[in-house]
């Protein structure tokens, strides 16, 4: 894939007019939406549209507010069939200009407005509506009636070892009632 999004999905900030929105809709052709899927490791991404408005906040601020739809096919993670999932979700950016990184620590603690990015001389939409679409994407795609039935395995005279047996405080339990009752 390109690059470079296609003109009209990165805007240049200083050509945005200050005094009134900048309506947006886009809707990539099928091979935009291939390349999309094959970045996002999805089985197929058939239909996929972002649109909205970037409108000017205070005097060197932008907000964006858009709603994305899309339908994407992914393996279900039990099965590896097809699963099909509708996204419709809204999406909201605020690029600003005084934006400071966190100073370089061991440990940074997530902030809780995820929106807000420094603003930098252009806005990319198509990075914005892909990162948007990875974060909407099902973590763990499952189709109708695909359940993970519990399998043991073990050598013949040994007892197999089962989830509930790697469980911390099973041991503990058992290790009680032994106590509690030692000729049972």
């Amino acid at each position: 894939m390109d690059d470079h999004p296609a003109p009209q999905m990165l805007l240049r900030v200083a050509h945005l007019p200050q005094r009134k929105p900048h309506d947006f809709d886009l809707i990539p052709d099928k091979e935009m939406c291939r390349d999309i899927a094959r970045m996002l490791d999805l089985t197929d991404l058939r239909k996929l549209r972002f649109t909205g408005r970037i409108e000017a906040e205070g005097t060197s601020d932008w907000g964006l507010e858009a709603r994305l739809g899309a339908t994407v096919v992914q393996p279900c993670v039990v099965t590896l069939a097809p699963v099909s999932t509708r996204i419709d979700t809204t999406v909201t950016r605020h690029f600003v200009t005084d934006w400071s990184e966190p100073a370089e620590a061991e440990e940074v603690e997530m902030p809780e407005d995820v929106s807000t990015e420094r603003l930098e001389d252009t806005i990319d939409l198509f990075q914005v509506m892909t990162e948007a679409l990875a974060l909407a994407l099902p973590d763990y795609p499952r189709g109708p009636g695909a359940t993970l039935e519990q399998s043991t395995y073990a050598a013949e005279g040994v007892t197999p070892l089962r989830d509930e047996d790697t469980k911390p405080f099973a041991g503990l339990a058992a290790l009680k009632k032994k106590l509690q009752d030692p000729d049972g």
